[in-house]
């Protein structure tokens, strides 16, 4: 049996913290990230780490910095055998790991040595990999790069988002932690683990707004993974480039990708019949199903193009205000072919 301390955050640390709960093992703690309150909110967003933890009877910490004098004040009170740790959102120092007798072992979201990093679910949906899966590491202070204590492998499904792939990840990784856990009890601070080839690391960097605006000089299926990675944040999203006015902003909520030979430029509205609106994509088209006017609510395809007359031949793409020369106003630039 071993003692230990929990450090995570988000839904994907879940599944793994209420196995260990249920363990034989002696769960002492959480850490977790401070409460924050965005924006436009007036209170922080509930914390299903912290929920569990308090319905379990255990003590919450949520220090700014895992690595501060104060929270190693706490993590020595524990006297622990090791730290588990999933889905925190900070790295931790040597000093930090040095803090229990085991070190520290990390659930990640991918198959490292790839996609190192903040975001690793996404930018493997993104990229059209046909698997994935999840990787505990014996940690070390370096983000993601300690030696491999256990592997599970799953294909992605072709039609899932990322909040479900996450979801069927975070159950998938509960074994190999509890696997990780019986060799670092077995065998100590020495494990057999493999060692992370340096030439085979990608990254998956955090998330960005801008990367969810629609590149449709990229394929369908291209198109198509990246609206399924970036849900629920930051989404995807176009500008209808109208002629004479100003380009409107539409979010894409649901989308279909289409076979098609059809020669027609990347980004041009090919069809509105059937109460279809196909874009046309380097190689094949997307019908945008469900898509959100700028300021207005969610619209089927066939209520905006009643509303709003958008035509084949018309274009959509990108569109960014760009300053004038002498102090004149904004102008817009699109990805017409």
């Amino acid at each position: 049996m071993l003692r230990i301390v929990m450090m995570g955050t988000g839904p994907f640390a879940v599944p793994s913290f209420r196995r260990l709960l249920d363990s034989q093992h002696q769960v002492l703690a959480l850490l977790t990230q401070p409460p924050r309150v965005l924006r436009g909110n007036r209170q922080p967003p509930p914390s299903p780490m912290r929920a569990v933890a308090e319905e379990a009877g255990l003590p919450v910490h949520w220090p700014e910095s895992v690595n501060t004098p104060e929270a190693h004040e706490i993590l020595r009170s524990y006297d622990a055998d090791l730290f588990v740790v999933c889905d925190y959102g900070q790295i931790l120092s040597a000093e930090s790991l040095s803090l229990a007798k085991l070190g520290g072992i990390n659930l990640h979201g991918s198959l490292l040595p790839k996609y190192r990093g903040a975001a690793p679910v996404n930018w493997a949906m993104h990229n059209g990999d046909p698997e994935t899966g999840v990787t505990v590491i014996h940690m070390t202070p370096k983000l993601d790069g300690g030696p491999i204590l256990a592997v599970a492998k799953t294909p992605i499904d072709p039609d899932e988002d990322a909040v479900e792939l996450e979801e069927r990840l975070s159950q998938l990784g509960v074994e190999p932690v509890m696997q990780s856990i019986a060799l670092l009890e077995e065998h100590g601070l020495n494990p057999p683990g493999e060692l992370q080839d340096p030439a085979k690391v990608t990254k998956a960097r955090r998330l960005r707004k801008e990367d969810g605006d629609l590149p449709w000089a990229r394929t369908a299926q291209e198109i198509y993974n990246q609206h399924r990675a970036f849900q629920p944040w930051p989404g995807t999203f176009t500008h209808w480039l109208r002629d004479g006015a100003e380009p409107l902003r539409l979010i894409v909520k649901r989308m279909t990708p289409l076979a098609s030979d059809a020669r027609v430029a990347p980004g041009q509205v090919a069809a509105v019949d059937d109460g279809r609106l196909v874009v046309a994509t380097a190689a094949g088209q997307i019908s945008l199903d469900e898509v959100q006017p700028a300021g207005k609510r969610v619209m089927q395809a066939a209520e905006f193009l009643n509303g709003y007359g958008v035509r084949p031949g018309d274009f959509f793409g990108s569109f960014e205000p760009i300053s004038g020369e002498d102090g004149a106003p904004p102008t817009s630039h699109g990805n017409r072919a």
